[in-house]
């Protein structure tokens, strides 16, 4: 336990009403220790953490300074090293010595040109726009940072959302949660998380499907098309940036197309 004077950091998380465990493991997995739990509206529940602030040792501002003053002094002797070590200028062109060719420049050849084949036209390659382009983890670095990142850091997960809304993009996921949307019986709206599925952790954002029929919406594709999905399922999704609900926490996609990976 921790003395009566230690300092707290304190931190609010909300997630999706039913992933209250999962989200509390990743926290405390961190090092955050639970503290309470409350309802929010449309589906959420909001958790509170904290954790001890790291004490600052006292002795770091005087290293600090120290090491300030030693890069001072390598950054004035580097400059002097240089200084002294520029070579001179180089001679003037105009002193250059000046070599003839011994050997005369030959008459016409006595052979005759051979006249070049018409070559073939090239044929054009279809040049895809880079705002046309699928964004992947590999050619997109933000999007590899947003499929990493936490599904709480609302600022990372609203530019990204705001900045490449109607791009699509490319991506493992898993089917983390769903629930039919409203009283249908056959549209569904379907929690999807980065990587593969787990019952103990979360990672990127929670992506949505919202209002979705398995057979004409998620466009199914692959050598093997299952007759349904549920929870646990691992995708491979294409799928097209509709934006970020804040309030919801919710990052809404439209499919292109999905495969179960």
């Amino acid at each position: 336990m921790a003395g009566e004077d230690a300092s707290y950091e304190i931190k609010s998380v909300q997630t999706v009403r039913g992933m209250e465990a999962r989200t509390m493991a990743k926290w405390e997995k961190e090092g955050w220790e639970f503290v309470t739990q409350s309802q929010e509206p449309l589906l959420r529940t909001k958790l509170t953490f904290r954790r001890l602030k790291p004490k600052r040792p006292r002795y770091l501002l005087p290293a600090a300074a120290g090491a300030l003053l030693l890069l001072g002094i390598i950054v004035a002797v580097g400059a002097a090293r240089e200084g002294a070590d520029t070579p001179e200028a180089n001679a003037s062109p105009t002193n250059a010595a000046v070599v003839q060719s011994e050997q005369p420049s030959k008459g016409p050849s006595d052979t005759p040109s051979q006249k070049a084949e018409p070559s073939e036209p090239a044929k054009a390659t279809p040049v895809v726009s880079a705002a046309e382009q699928t964004l992947t983890v590999q050619n997109n670095s933000e999007l590899a940072a947003l499929l990493a990142g936490s599904d709480s850091d609302y600022d990372s997960i609203q530019g990204f959302a705001t900045k490449y809304k109607d791009r699509t993009i490319e991506f493992d996921g898993n089917i983390s949660y769903m629930n039919n949307h409203g009283d249908y019986k056959t549209r569904y709206d379907i929690l999807i998380g980065a990587g593969n599925y787990s019952a103990t952790s979360m990672i990127g954002p929670n992506f949505q499907f919202k209002d979705v029929n398995i057979v004409s919406d998620l466009h199914l594709t692959g050598s093997n098309i299952p007759e349904g999905i549920g929870k646990g399922d691992n995708l491979h999704i294409i799928a097209r940036v509709e934006g970020f609900n804040r309030v919801q926490g919710l990052f809404f996609l439209k499919p292109v197309s999905t495969s179960v990976r």
